[in-house]
């Protein structure tokens, strides 16, 4: 039971599955087919404010392709006919050289019929602060807003979880981890699952006590009380 008590938290790696879609489920109905290989849609701009699931999102995609960021090395631009799938996070970020280097590859994904981009940014293409060219090109296919979660999207995610395990939840539980715990989704479904597993080992029911009890049981690390109201993924 200590041992149990005693895990320490890992946020489980990004993934399509694990994204909470709340009201972004269109956009990501549209990447999972793009990951399962469709590409009616080949082109796609993802845009909204920080913790909003742009990185969680594309690193996903990466998993079957390339991640390409600011910190990216140039020469990784460059395409390869063997990568169907490619992802270019914080676009805003990119210096000229990587900017030369994006359009280019813009280029040449569309003259491949198997290859598809997704791009994504905090505002919508026309917007940004870089060169005119490669602007209009992050707005040639489809454009998603994405939308933050907000509480009720969070406490359905970890009602639906409880549900899956056929666990029943004191009714305070869920206001108060998201009052007083990490309001990030991923944190949050993690810790509900160390709370479970403490449950199972103390044979005892999720109730608020429960909970506090867990808490004081925890690792020293990283403070995860009160902050900001972001849901950033990554």
């Amino acid at each position: 039971m200590a041992q149990l008590a005693l895990d320490l938290l890992q946020s489980p790696p990004p993934s399509l599955e694990n994204f909470v879609a709340g009201r972004n489920a269109e956009c990501l109905q549209c990447l999972r087919a793009l990951a399962d290989g469709s590409r009616s849609q080949r082109f796609v701009y993802l845009w909204g404010a920080e913790g909003s699931g742009r990185t969680h999102l594309l690193t996903a995609l990466a998993g079957g392709g390339r991640l390409l960021s600011p910190a990216s090395a140039p020469a990784s631009f460059a395409f390869d006919p063997s990568c169907t799938l490619y992802a270019a996070d914080d676009v805003q970020l990119m210096d000229a050289e990587r900017q030369q280097a994006l359009f280019h590859l813009f280029n040449q994904v569309r003259a491949s019929a198997g290859a598809a981009l997704v791009s994504s940014g905090p505002q919508p293409p026309l917007a940004l602060a870089l060169r005119e060219d490669l602007r209009s090109r992050l707005g040639w296919g489809l454009v998603f807003e994405l939308q933050l979660l907000d509480d009720d999207d969070k406490a359905s995610a970890l009602r639906g979880l409880a549900a899956q395990r056929g666990v029943a939840l004191a009714p305070d539980v869920l206001p108060w981890l998201l009052t007083h715990r990490s309001r990030d989704i991923r944190m949050l479904l993690a810790e509900f699952d160390a709370i479970d597993r403490y449950a199972l080992a103390c044979k005892r029911s999720i109730t608020l006590a429960l909970v506090r009890d867990w808490i004081a049981r925890e690792p020293a690390g990283p403070d995860l009380g009160p902050g900001p109201a972001t849901d950033k993924l990554l």
